[in-house]
């Protein structure tokens, strides 16, 4: 859509310009179509365009969502009608996030390297190994071995996956310090900062498209700081869904929860701040830099240790969403449907169907 307007109807740049600058995006972390409109209008009206633009592309999302949040704060799961609903869309959510494994893996997990990167990621997160640690440290093992260094890029692999294997036999646990250092927490109400430092941690790590912001949120608001449970998640996934806005919209359902309106705003600047800085304060540098063959392939191998830990997150809420044969039948339907179809509100349409299709059970059939 964005390139429809700006290339075909209006005219602001060549094909070749949104070419090059979509390129420089989808390397960056970050909501990349949220990135380009605060490039363009900063290209047409200055910083303070871009500003707007981008503003004008979160904000519909943010109130939409906002609105959302608190009805589903303030009458939760209570209302039968709501609980049928929940329980279809739950399974379907987790199947747009294993098919979101799939479509995101499928270009970035070229050769055998990076299989091994994104396994020994995966490895790490299960064990709850700090991804602020496994991310660079892989993301280096993979730039070693494009430098012909493959016996240590093997020693940064398996340093990961002994640390991750020793934590999950019960040898050793991760340092506290290196827990506390890197914005662990241990449950209770999130503060304000809190919040925004864990936005400002998925905006900073999102490669590969919005879906890489799950295992970052979800970690933050499930595993350590505990204000939200997995099916919560789930139903802050499937509110996303159906907003027209980014996925990484999430992150205003997660402050919401964490910490009411305040809470919302502050996680949601978090994540869109790194956006914004970006492009208004360092778009020039920034595409120098990238541009290094080092750094692009050092991003290369964090992209793909990213995919590794988005699938460990997807198969726990598939876990989570399944739990009978009514809801695994939906989750396959969705497949399905997502495998079969590239329609642009195919999922869009899974979600509201999987709401339906919950529904439907919880009325007809006793005790689903």
């Amino acid at each position: 859509m964005i390139r429809r307007e700006l290339v075909d109807e209006e005219g602001w740049v060549t094909s070749a310009h949104f070419n090059r600058v979509f390129g420089l995006y989808q390397i960056l972390p970050g909501p990349e179509a949220h990135e380009l409109c605060v490039y363009f209008g900063m290209l047409k009206g200055g910083r303070l365009g871009g500003l707007l633009a981008g503003l004008g592309f979160m904000l519909p999302g943010l109130v939409l969502m906002l609105i959302l949040s608190w009805a589903y704060v303030t009458f939760g799961m209570h209302a039968a009608m709501l609980a049928a609903v929940f329980y279809g869309t739950q399974p379907a959510v987790a199947a747009v996030v294993l098919r979101a494994v799939h479509r995101i893996g499928q270009p970035v997990l070229g050769d055998p390297w990076l299989w091994a990167v994104a396994a020994a990621a995966a490895l790490g997160e299960i064990a709850g190994l700090p991804f602020l640690i496994s991310l660079p440290v892989l993301g280096g093992a993979y730039l070693l071995k494009s430098r012909r260094h493959a016996s240590v890029a093997a020693l940064f692999v398996g340093l990961v996956v002994a640390w991750a294997s020793a934590i999950l036999a019960g040898f050793i646990l991760p340092p506290r310090s290196v827990l506390v250092l890197l914005g662990s927490g241990s449950g209770g109400d999130p503060s304000p900062a809190g919040l925004f430092v864990s936005g400002l941690r998925a905006g900073l790590l999102t490669f590969g498209g919005a879906y890489t912001a799950i295992p970052f949120l979800r970690k933050d608001a499930v595993n350590e700081g505990r204000w939200m449970t997995d099916d919560q998640f789930l139903d802050g996934l499937a509110l996303t869904g159906i907003l027209p806005a980014p996925l990484v919209i999430l992150g205003t359902f997660v402050g919401y929860v964490g910490g009411g309106l305040v809470g919302a705003l502050f996680l949601t600047a978090g994540i869109f701040l790194p956006a914004f800085a970006f492009t208004l304060v360092a778009h020039d540098p920034l595409e120098r830099l990238v541009m290094r063959p080092a750094v692009h392939t050092f991003l290369q191998g964090v992209t793909a240790a990213v995919v590794g830990l988005i699938a460990v997150s997807a198969i726990i809420l598939a876990h989570t969403a399944v739990i009978d044969g009514w809801t695994l039948a939906i989750m396959a339907a969705v497949l399905l449907l997502l495998y079969r179809s590239h329609a642009r509100l195919a999922v869009f349409a899974a979600i509201i169907g999987g709401g339906v299709a919950g529904w439907l059970v919880q009325l007809l059939v006793p005790g689903p």
